[in-house]
């Protein structure tokens, strides 16, 4: 590398936040350097301090956080200036620090639907960016932004320009939150996780404009992920981030087919394979275990081993199922306009199986789910639990019913009250059905069923915000479970975790499934975890079933255009 292209050293990055009297540490002596038109990945799990790591460089942290080490960024926009102009970002103050943000460095952050202002329409959000940094008038700063709109490839730019950001998709607030960062013409930019949320279609479009973006603007780039999958994709190097501290650094290509230290070992392996189908998934902890001489389990191979059986009667019958919601109205309230959110699906899922969900985001797998659990009102069409048609029971035997049918929503925040502990939360279903004569029968039930969730009996009396998202979910799973139901719908379960965290999550689905015979509908946008866990696999497309077949087969030769493109989005190393 030529010594001219650096455009950030960073060396000996500490961050520390105040807890009461005492400091703890959350990024150790972070170093690396950053060269122009490159791409530096930064992978970890939740909490290795890949994030605070990089919001210390745009003095985002907050007033608590002590920050020492030094970030020498090259102050030229001019490549070929052979003078060393180098500013420390670490040493300005906040009025300093304004005129490099934007102008020289900026940042995409994760979660577009709460980095956008939902009262503002999207196009006035980036010009006030613009006009922040820079002397143009609102004419002007609406025709630059419109132009930065055709770049990012976001269709309809005038229109998505006068849009608010809950009237367009993930993928288009993704990419306008792109417009935004770019905006100023930075000469850094920082990803921080911009396709976790996204599916694998649009997650692939969004790597690859970044890619076409980088090459036109000459960018340096720092793209922050958990998924190795997805850093293959577009890193020149990788730095391996464990409790904070960086524990492999080096050329892509080197750490994704020759790592050396356990924890990126235990990162590769734990993501679902896509040429077998083992029994269990390794996880992080499987490799710093053996690392430590701790002795860990062993995986075998389901094709060597005999899986399941399920049964051969349909626990759920499910024909001409449609759920359509009204989008135009007359001044009478009679419908002009409606959504097809479930068109005419119909399938069966056998007990003992595991049935796979797949699609894009808005292709009705979620409403198709909760309206099968009668949580939506559907419009046409019959579902049969057990030979019994749910939309003709009394609100009583529907009530009754429902012991028998729990769902695991997506996200474990929103999904636990934060005022109640996690004992009572999963104790209520208990109190609703009146199930055991008194508490102190419901407590030991609960305590038993968290231990089998691999959490310790103690946490019955603590709050949610005590738990990492792994956690949590496993106490969502305890909660769905604890009525010992039939059928669990897995919306979208493991979506929003590590892959290593989801590993431990999926192996605890399936151990729950061979003891006590579950049945799972397993919805979800990944088809490399959907392949892993399902025996069939039924892929959705606005609102119609698309193709349904066996988990290996449908991977193997998928029938439709459709499925073929999602296969071909995952993200591989």
């Amino acid at each position: 590398m030529m010594e001219s292209s650096k455009l950030l050293e960073l060396s000996d990055l500490c961050v520390d936040f105040k807890q009461k009297d005492d400091y703890r540490h959350v990024v150790k002596n972070v170093s690396y350097t950053l060269y122009r038109g490159k791409t530096l990945g930064i992978v970890g799990e939740s909490g290795s301090g890949k994030s605070v790591s990089s919001l210390a460089l745009m003095g985002l942290l907050p007033k608590t956080a002590r920050v020492t080490g030094k970030a020498l960024l090259s102050d030229k926009s001019d490549p070929s200036d052979k003078s060393d102009k180098r500013v420390d970002l670490l040493s300005l103050s906040e009025d300093e620090l304004r005129h490099y943000r934007g102008n020289h460095i900026a940042m995409i952050f994760q979660e577009p639907m709460t980095s956008l202002n939902p009262v503002h329409k999207c196009g006035a959000q980036v010009v006030e960016m613009l006009q922040q940094h820079e002397k143009v008038s609102t004419k002007e700063a609406r025709e630059r932004v419109i132009e930065l709109f055709k770049e990012v490839l976001l269709p309809r730019p005038e229109k998505i320009f006068d849009s608010y950001p809950h009237e367009i998709s993930g993928g288009q607030k993704q990419r306008v939150m792109i417009a935004m960062a770019l905006v100023c013409n930075p000469s850094i930019l920082i990803a921080d996780e911009p396709t976790t949320a996204l599916d694998v279609t649009v997650q692939k479009t969004i790597i690859e404009l970044l890619r076409d973006l980088q090459q036109k603007h000459n960018l340096a780039i720092i793209f922050i992920s958990h998924d190795l999958g997805v850093i293959a994709q577009i890193a020149d190097e990788v730095a391996v981030m464990y409790k904070g501290e960086i524990v492999e650094h080096g050329e892509a290509q080197q750490i994704l087919h020759n790592p050396q230290h356990p924890y990126t070992k235990g990162l590769l392996a734990c993501r679902p394979p896509l040429d077998s189908r083992p029994e269990r998934l390794p996880t992080v902890k499987d490799f710093l275990e053996q690392a430590t001489g701790i002795k860990q389990h062993e995986s075998s191979d389901l094709s060597n081993s005999q899986s399941p059986e399920h049964s051969s009667t349909p626990l759920l019958r499910v024909r001409d199922w449609n759920v359509r919601f009204p989008l135009k109205k007359t001044l009478f309230g009679k419908v002009k306009q409606e959504l097809k959110a479930v068109d005419n699906v119909s399938f069966d899922i056998y007990r003992g199986e595991t049935l796979g969900l797949v699609g894009e985001s808005g292709c009705g797998k979620t409403t198709l789910g909760r309206s099968l659990l009668q949580l939506i009102e559907h419009s046409s069409g019959t579902v049969e639990y057990n030979g019994k048609p749910l939309d003709k029971l009394s609100s009583a035997e529907l009530r009754h019913l429902r012991t028998k049918m729990q769902i695991v929503f997506q996200d474990p925040y929103s999904s636990l009250n934060p005022r109640i502990t996690v004992g009572e939360a999963i104790a209520e279903p208990l109190r609703n059905h009146r199930m055991y004569s008194n508490e102190k029968e419901r407590r030991e039930t609960v305590e038993q069923l968290l231990e089998e969730v691999g959490l310790d009996r103690s946490v019955f009396n603590r709050y949610p915000h005590e738990f990492s998202g792994g956690q949590r979910q496993r106490i969502c799973i305890a909660r769905a479970l604890i009525l010992k139901p039939e059928l669990v719908i897995c919306d979208e379960s493991v979506s929003a975790l590590d892959v290593s965290v989801q590993a431990q999550v999926l192996n605890l689905l399936n151990d729950l499934k061979r003891k006590y015979g579950y049945t799972y509908l397993f919805i979800t946008h990944d088809l490399s975890v959907v392949k892993f866990f399902s025996d069939r696999i039924m892929v959705m497309e606005k609102g119609r079933m698309v193709e349904l077949a066996d988990a290996d087969e449908l991977y193997s030769n998928p029938q439709q255009e459709y499925t073929k493109r999602l296969i071909g989005a995952i993200p591989r190393v």
